[in-house]
């Protein structure tokens, strides 16, 4: 399998960008969006459909006998029955988490296979699996920063138009409906990417035979970080959130992010 690792590692950055498009669409209802993460999930398909007729062809049996090859053949289900839905009813809800799981069996039947792999190879692959979840989670921190700025700007400058101070520098700021257009962005692009992030962290633990415990302090801060900032998107889109409170819950959000990224980390058996 891993003498073709880059195709696979492809297949898997093209669905990670497919879901992304999907979760924009699902959270801002975007046509354009929509057919650009349709594309991307047939494309995802015609490689696994490759894949599936080339093992099916040199090993003469249809790929379900062992748990890999079978994780493999239900992602290539789960990836059909989502264009299909996409395509004719367009629930993008049940599109969308139909994916994420998709793109987590996938990523697990690939590096389980990696095991069986020769044992230089193997051990390359699943470092880049770590190394794509360190990746993905600090873009994500990125994207909350930034979102954070945004917030605290919007803050000050609620905060001086109130008070009718530094009028004379006020204009840099940028108008308070734009900062918060901003920060929102900003989080709708980061949550996706963190949840990503720690799918690849999760199978690379599983794989490495790593240390791992669903109690470990930093897996569980992440994972708060991960809830508390889809609780900013619920109360936002669903109660109609919007300006002074919630940059005030930004701002708070981003405070337990850093006590996640720095506090709980040195408490942690595997992370830093």
């Amino acid at each position: 399998m891993l003498a073709s690792k880059w195709l696979y590692e492809s297949m898997l950055f093209i669905y990670m960008f497919s879901i992304i498009g999907y979760f924009i669409d699902f959270i801002k209802h975007n046509p354009r969006v929509n057919k650009m993460s349709f594309y991307l999930l047939s494309f995802v398909w015609f490689i696994q459909s490759m894949i599936l007729l080339k093992h099916i062809y040199y090993e003469r049996s249809f790929p379900v006998i062992d748990l890999q090859d079978g994780l493999f053949f239900y992602s290539w289900i789960l990836v059909i029955i989502s264009l299909f839905v996409t395509y004719l009813f367009r629930v993008h809800f049940v599109v969308l988490f139909m994916n994420v799981f998709s793109f987590f069996i996938l990523l697990l039947s690939l590096s389980t296979n990696a095991t069986f792999a020769p044992q230089v190879q193997a051990i390359e692959f699943i470092h880049e699996i770590l190394i794509i979840h360190i990746t993905l989670a600090l873009l994500s921190y990125g994207f909350f920063t930034l979102s954070f700025i945004f917030a605290l700007m919007y803050l000050l400058q609620y905060y001086l138009l109130k008070k009718k101070k530094g009028l004379k520098f006020i204009w840099r700021l940028n108008d308070l409906e734009k900062l918060d257009t901003y920060s929102f962005y900003a989080i709708v692009i980061g949550v996706p990417l963190l949840a990503i992030g720690l799918i690849f962290g999760v199978v690379w633990a599983y794989v490495a035979d790593a240390t791992f415990y669903w109690t470990d302090i930093k897996t569980i801060g992440s994972l708060v970080v991960l809830a508390i900032y889809t609780l900013y998107l619920i109360v936002r889109l669903a109660k109609g959130y919007r300006g002074k409170p919630i940059s005030r819950y930004n701002c708070g959000a981003f405070m337990f992010l850093l006590i996640n990224f720095f506090l709980l980390g040195s408490y942690s058996d595997f992370h830093f």
